[in-house]
């Protein structure tokens, strides 16, 4: 009987859900799942997750006290959403789930280090071990000193929103456990750059991926290298082989329903044997590679306006439940026009890819005509029904 693509992939690469939708992580059974503020903000509207979301919130408020500010209570309930959210998910997959730390603290170490270990305390007192949490933080040199600390300390993180080489190289130095280079949007700014398309063995995300992948394999890093935000199958399986890659239900499905033959791509074998030069890296070296790299320093500082816009929407929508739990309301009653006018920078009615700038899996669950922009329509139906995040 012929094997799906999604079947021959797992034999050569652990599968991620890139998702918060536990439905979908059910529906496709992957060892990890990774999740984020714009994960979640989606999550969090399903009328499936409201128990969670007011119970966490209402803790919360009791945890704040009676003098803070809903805006207070609603940071600190993300907080909580994320690991409430994480332990769900924990109880489904076998593996290991990501939470995200605030992406407002990109570039403070300590910020970082104290809101890892927080999570991290949560997680136990809820009897779970940090040996199934990764932290995941963005991939910046402040970001990659506190994961390095942390790793020490037995807090296994996944570096995000890497771009270039470098951040790869000095995550690897770092020790740190797992990276998430972003496939997907590499394209787009390529593809933005010179107005061409490109094949997936063409591809600059796939390259990326690839080059990083057989630079790790050459020197013998044991840090992993998971590939993220897909547009495509074709670049998911040009990376087949991989240590592990993170993958929307939407491309999940498109996997699961085809039976071509899929070949391994990449090979810790091959690459042990190619020429490849060692980069002595130090936070010179480093700033000057990022500065030479402008699609890197652009899509990272995209990257962490993105994600930050995302947990600033989360906060409100959560700060405004707040107040309807005590009138009654609807969790979605006001969601729909207070997501769509933060997301819609120019105002035209429409939201582009660029204008998003959150989670790729959100964005394409929403896009359900496929067309590259959502609707307002579009938000409200995802808010509420397709938020099963296109599976």
């Amino acid at each position: 009987m012929a094997q799906s693509l999604l079947e021959q992939l797992r034999e050569l690469t652990v599968v991620v859900a890139d998702t918060g939708d536990i439905q979908a992580i059910e529906q496709f059974t992957p060892r990890d799942a990774t999740t984020n503020p714009s994960l979640i903000t989606a999550a969090a509207q399903m009328p499936q997750y409201h128990g969670i979301v007011d119970e966490t919130l209402l803790t919360a408020k009791q945890e704040a006290g009676a003098d803070a500010s809903d805006k207070e209570v609603a940071n600190l309930a993300f907080k909580r959403l994320a690991v409430a959210f994480g332990l769900k998910i924990l109880a489904i997959i076998p593996g290991r789930v990501s939470t995200e730390v605030d992406a407002r603290l990109s570039y403070d170490t300590e910020g970082t280090l104290a809101t890892a270990r927080d999570l991290i305390a949560q997680y136990e007192a809820a009897g779970m071990s940090r040996d199934r949490i990764l932290i995941k933080i963005a991939a910046t040199w402040e970001g990659i000193k506190a994961a390095e600390i942390l790793e020490k300390e037995g807090i296994h993180c996944n570096l995000t929103l890497l771009f270039g080489l470098h951040q790869a190289i000095a995550c690897a130095e770092a020790g740190v456990t797992l990276i998430s280079p972003f496939v997907g949007r590499i394209l787009d700014w390529h593809k933005k750059e010179t107005g061409k398309d490109y094949a997936p063995t063409e591809d600059p995300g796939v390259l990326s991926v690839t080059e990083i992948y057989n630079y790790y394999k050459k020197f013998g890093y044991q840090t992993e290298v998971m590939g993220a935000s897909f547009r495509n199958i074709g670049e998911i399986c040009e990376l087949a082989g991989c240590d592990l890659l993170t993958i929307s239900p939407k491309l999940l499905a498109q996997l699961k329903d085809q039976e071509e033959t899929l070949e391994r791509k990449l090979d810790p074998a091959k690459a042990a044997d190619m020429d490849i030069d060692k980069i002595t890296l130090d936070k010179a070296t480093f700033d000057q590679m990022h500065q030479d790299d402008r699609m890197a320093s652009e899509k990272l500082d995209e990257g962490i306006k993105g994600f930050s816009k995302a947990l600033e929407s989360l906060e409100q929508l959560l700060a405004d439940r707040l107040v309807q739990l005590g009138e009654g309301e609807s969790l979605a009653n006001h969601a729909t026009q207070d997501l769509f006018a933060a997301y819609d920078l120019d105002g035209d009615g429409l939201i582009t890819r660029e204008e998003w700038m959150g989670t790729d899996a959100v964005f394409d669950a929403l896009d359900l005509d496929h067309d590259g922009k959502v609707t307002k329509e579009e938000l409200s139906c995802g808010l509420g029904g397709a938020c099963t995040l296109a599976v």
